[in-house]
């Protein structure tokens, strides 16, 4: 098993970014955290600290912003001694509805969730060297086009694919690409959400994403129950995905 000791984390302040974080602290990594907001990465980097973590380091690094990327990993790498993986669990959630009438909000949805995001993964495999693990938070809701999740979940199918791709191309060099798919979490970004059957509290999705980084798997369900439930998904037939609601 490859086990982290310098991490970059991007998405550490919140959800399941954050409580995957503390238990890497927990595990004695150092950990880099990147954010928009200096002051809650700050805090937050501190907040690891005393659960554990080694070194921490904060450095403003925001998802809208690409030409800092490549800085601040730098930054970041130099904060904690090197790094020898990425975590980015950093994203944008907006219900179908609100992104239906809001053109603006959907743009920059698939914006920062795909482009961006590929862009900056792009600039931590080179931070990396083509060494180490790069682990990217996609979801289920890109497995199959779906009603709830029309525009949504084709940026997470967008990066989920750029992932997989990544994962064939340079796991033989020795960058390890784990990709995890959360199912419905209870967070705050799914807050004021009807919570469906098998939702998952953060913690728990931390378990086996560090689990899932041990072993180096390239894709990573979390909770466990959403593999099968998506294996189902993925084989109705179309006809039958035009009726169905979910």
């Amino acid at each position: 098993m490859s086990r982290p000791t310098r991490v970059v984390f991007l998405g550490a302040t919140s959800g399941m970014g954050e409580a995957l974080a503390r238990k890497m602290a927990r595990e004695g990594v150092s950990i880099a955290v990147l954010g928009r907001d200096l002051k809650k990465a700050e805090e937050t980097a501190n907040d690891l600290s005393v659960r554990g973590a080694p070194k921490t380091a904060s450095v403003k690094c925001d998802l809208e912003n690409t030409e800092r990327f490549e800085e601040a990993l730098r930054e970041a790498a130099e904060g904690i001694g090197g790094v020898d993986t990425v975590v980015i669990s950093a994203g944008l959630f907006a219900t179908q509805d609100e992104l239906e009438a809001d053109e603006t909000l959907a743009e920059r949805l698939t914006r920062i969730n795909f482009t961006n995001t590929v862009v900056f993964c792009e600039a931590a495999r080179k931070q990396l060297g083509n060494q180490g693990t790069l682990c990217v938070f996609s979801s289920v809701a890109g497995e199959r086009g779906r009603k709830p999740v029309v525009i949504y979940g084709a940026s997470k199918a967008g990066l989920s694919a750029y992932l997989e791709g990544l994962d064939h191309k340079f796991r033989g060099s020795g960058l390890k690409v784990v990709t995890v798919k959360p199912g419905f979490v209870r967070t705050p970004m799914t807050e004021g959400l009807d919570a469906p059957p098998f939702a998952g509290e953060p913690e728990q999705v931390a378990r086996l994403v560090w689990q899932g980084i041990l072993r180096g798997d390239p894709v990573i369900y979390a909770p466990k129950p959403w593999r099968a439930i998506m294996g189902v998904i993925r084989t109705l037939p179309r006809a039958v995905m035009r009726r169905v609601g979910f």
